[in-house]
């Protein structure tokens, strides 16, 4: 066969081809659990959820109709106000100082030592246990009256330390403390950014008598900052919705005087502690609603600091 007769035979075929309809049943079979997953676990509970803010359910009885009084409740309640408050202040101290030591460490590892993969996999080992139940334990144990940190304070003369998750004025520092200690995801994904940055602007620079400041500030801040904005949303959700650690640091109870009830910690004793789950729904909405405005404003300002070199 000719080569005019090969390709108007192609041609024949691919035109044939158009014609056919897509059989997409292998396609949807393979997508089955990620779609059973989708509407049994995620949208079927999140739409119930939302049927039950508007209700007066003890999970013993059928939900009964009350309309807005839970939302109404939720304005007058004074213990809900503070734990927006404490949950407020641990995600604003909390995240900026997690991802400024995160940022320092990868500059640290970017530079190139020997044995980089196991001080990777160290420092990125408290993002794996730092929301466990044994780390939370470990943690109120190392600061508790008589735990680590006040037998070194008394070894270096410090007669009377402090009890730090006693006392309300520090217990929510040590949670504070233990949420920057889980760096280790957001230093992964600052130094795989770090790597992406081309060598030869920091080249040109140095060739130009820039310091190592300067370098800091006029390139990689600017070429680094899309990654800057994809860490500060992801820990921004992940810090809202912080729970294990002030459970058990405070013993679910929140205290001491409520410095450490964080809002899912209040959200979970009204659900489950006092069988109020219609209330329990609107505060779950309500903290929806707050993790999405949050993260618009962050979509919205990021255009005005997040540099994409295209």
């Amino acid at each position: 066969m000719s080569v005019v007769g090969e390709l108007s035979a192609l041609r024949r075929r691919t035109k044939g081809s158009k014609d056919e309809t897509p059989d997409n049943k292998v396609a949807y079979l393979f997508l089955a659990p990620w779609l059973i997953g989708l509407f049994g676990i995620t949208i079927g509970p999140m739409i119930a959820s939302l049927v039950l803010s508007f209700t007066d359910y003890n999970l013993l009885q059928p939900p009964n109709w009350v309309g807005l009084e839970n939302f109404v409740a939720m304005a007058n309640d004074a213990r809900l106000h503070n734990s927006l408050r404490v949950t407020f202040v641990y995600v604003i101290v909390s995240v900026p100082l997690q991802l400024a030591l995160a940022l320092g460490i990868a500059l640290l590892l970017d530079r190139g030592m020997r044995g980089l993969a196991f001080y990777r996999s160290i420092f990125y080992l408290p993002s794996l246990l730092g929301s466990s139940v044994a780390v939370a334990i470990l943690w109120r144990q190392i600061f508790g009256t008589t735990g680590l940190v006040n037998q070194v304070l008394q070894l270096l003369g410090v007669q009377s330390p402090p009890g730090w998750i006693s006392n309300p004025d520090t217990a929510l520092g040590t949670i504070i403390l233990l949420h920057v200690w889980t760096f280790g995801s957001p230093m992964i994904i600052f130094l795989a950014g770090l790597r992406q940055i081309p060598r030869m602007y920091y080249e040109a620079a140095e060739v130009d008598g820039a310091s190592r400041w300067t370098r800091f500030l006029t390139i990689t801040l600017p070429l680094l900052s899309p990654i800057i904005f994809f860490n500060l949303v992801l820990q921004l959700i992940g810090a809202f919705q912080s729970f294990t650690q002030a459970f058990i640091v405070s013993g679910g109870s929140g205290g001491p005087s409520d410095s450490t009830m964080f809002y899912t910690l209040y959200l979970y004793q009204k659900g489950f502690g006092q069988l109020d789950m219609g209330y329990a729904s609107a505060m779950a909405w309500l903290l929806v609603v707050i993790i999405a405005g949050f993260t618009a404003i962050n979509f919205l300002a990021a255009k005005y600091w997040v540099f994409y070199d295209d």
